[in-house]
Formats: structure tokens, sequence, C-alpha cells
């Protein structure tokens, strides 16, 4: 644990009953309901969930990319749903996000050097020599050659795209920085470069992340601690490692029986059956009732709510 983190004893990124609903045709969708998550300074907090379950609404809504329904976001103690349009501002320097698509989320009209830049000129950090200084340190820093200073997107692949799309978010000198499934739309060997770099950006620069992915086999290779969301909520979080190793919940059970194993012994253990429940105004009861093969009568009626089994272990189950 960080120094600063033991001195103030709160921590560094604090996600608070965070919700965030959409009107639609029928009503209200819950696409995060009710989310309380922690995340200690140079750690990386990993979200994993399956499509539609709230993940990139939940780390957009923590930059205040969007505005919450409810809830509060603490960044080092302050909420910063109750910060003005400076401060505000001021605080965007240090919370940076890296999309999942590096291809429409880059400028198809500027250059490598006009995307990379375009942060520092807004922020009035640099200009004239210095800007070009710092545009290149950056590209050296995410292994990104000189010669493409003067590319488009369109003209490199999947991996360099990504690249340029995280020397753009450190351009400000971030401390926490939102990273939205960025190697879910590359090669698998391009996947493994991305994530090395990414780790090793971390412990060289003392970053923060909110990991987003899908895919549980990246998500314990780069993450502290994983939070697991079905239909807009937390249903089990912990320490990776003692998730992979004793999952609680009948969901995140079924999400680690289906990774592929190069020689599978006796099949998947977990299938999931059964239809999703309607995230538009949501009844009363645990929503995953209607796909798990445990169900009691408690759990159509009530909701569980997210306890601690040990050692920092949470699971909303009733059978836990």
């Amino acid at each position: 644990m960080d120094d600063a983190l033991k001195e103030t004893g709160r921590p560094f990124v604090k996600i608070e009953n965070l919700s965030k609903y959409f009107n639609v045709s029928g009503g209200l969708l819950h696409a995060v309901d009710n989310v309380s998550l922690e995340i200690g300074r140079r750690e990386t907090l990993g979200i994993v969930g399956e499509s539609g379950c709230g993940k990139t609404t939940l780390g957009r809504v923590t930059l205040r990319l969007l505005e919450p329904s409810f809830g509060k976001v603490y960044y080092e103690g302050e909420n910063i749903f109750g910060c003005g349009a400076k401060r505000m501002r001021e605080l965007r320097r240090k919370m940076q996000i890296i999309f999942q698509d590096p291809f429409s989320s880059l400028d198809p009209r500027m250059s490598v050097r006009e995307i990379i830049a375009e942060p520092l000129i807004m922020n009035r950090v640099c200009r004239g020599g210095e800007l070009n200084d710092r545009v290149l340190s950056l590209m050296n820093m995410v292994g990104l050659a000189e010669r493409y200073l003067n590319s488009y997107p369109h003209e490199m692949d999947g991996g360099r795209r990504q690249r340029v799309g995280v020397a753009r978010a450190l351009s400000l000198n971030p401390e926490f920085i939102v990273c939205d499934e960025p190697v879910s739309s590359l090669d698998v060997s391009i996947q493994a470069q991305i994530l090395n770099l990414l780790m090793d950006l971390q412990e060289d620069l003392g970053l923060t992340y909110m990991f987003i992915t899908h895919d549980l086999s990246v998500v314990k290779h780069i993450s502290d601690t994983i939070a697991v969301m079905y239909l807009g909520q937390c249903v089990e979080r912990g320490p990776s490692e003692e998730l992979f190793k004793n999952p609680l919940h009948p969901y995140t059970k079924a999400l680690l029986s289906a990774i592929p194993l190069p020689k599978p012994a006796g099949g998947l253990k977990s299938v999931i059956r059964g239809e999703v429940s309607d995230p538009i105004d949501p009844k009363p009861g645990c929503r995953f009732q209607k796909r798990c093969d445990i169900c009691r009568d408690i759990c159509e009626t009530a909701d569980p709510e997210l306890t601690d089994t040990g050692g920092g272990h949470y699971v909303a189950c009733f059978n836990k």
C-alpha cells in the first residue's frame, strides 16, 4: 500500500453507490446500478463482465464524461461531481482514458504529431520546440518510431494506432487512467505487447488503472483486484489471485469455467443457461436468478448485497 494512502486512510479513487440510468422508450435502463468500488494508488482494478453489463458506462461516469444519476466518485478524497468547471478542468489533466477502438477514437484528419500535441496545446502546457520535444518523448515512451510522426491513423496497424492513443492519454502526465478494453480489437500477439507496455508504464510513472475487459485471461494478467459486473451491478470483487482460486458467485464460476484451455479436462464445468433479465426498470431480486442453477425463493424477492467473506473478498449471493 502506498505511504500516502496509509497516512490519509482513504483510497486513491473511491466509487460510492454510483448509478447511471438512461431514458429509453420502455422506461429507465439501469446501465450502472449502485456500484461501490475502491482503487489504491498505483494499483489496477479490473472490471470484467459480458457485453452490455455496464463496464464502459461505469468507466465514463467515473471520469465524469457522463453525469451520474446517483452516487459519488472521490478522487484523492474530493467528490468530482461537486466540482465546478474550472476545478474539473484541472482534474481532467490527472484523469484520462484509453478507448477501445484505436481507429474510431483517433481523428483521421490529424497526423500522429497533431493527435498527441492537441491536449498539450489545449491545456497550454508547452509550444514551439518544447512541444515537438514532448511529442517525440511520448512517442519514444510508448515504443512508436519517430518515422510515424507525420503519419495518419489509416496508415498504421491497430497496435501502432493504440500506442498513439496511449501516448495521447499520457501527454498531460495523468495519475489515473481508465483503460476501456484497450486490447480487445487487437491480434493476440499485439495484445501482449500493449499489456506489457501498460504494465511497464504503470511501474515507471506510478499510474493507477481501472482496466475494463471481457477477457478473463487479460484481467488476471494485469489486475491487483477484480470486480465482476452483471447487468449493471457488481456481484463479486476481491484480490485477483483469490478470485480466480476461489470464485463464489455462480456467474463468476461460469465465466471462469468458460476460459479456453489448451488441453481441457472434462470440458466446461459450468454453462450459463436461461434468459438475461430485463435491465429496464428491473424488478427486485437477484438479476442472475433466471440463469442460476442454485436459485432460491429469496433470490426472486430480495436484492443480495455485497458481503465480506474475508480477505477483502466480497460476493452478492444468498448462497455464499
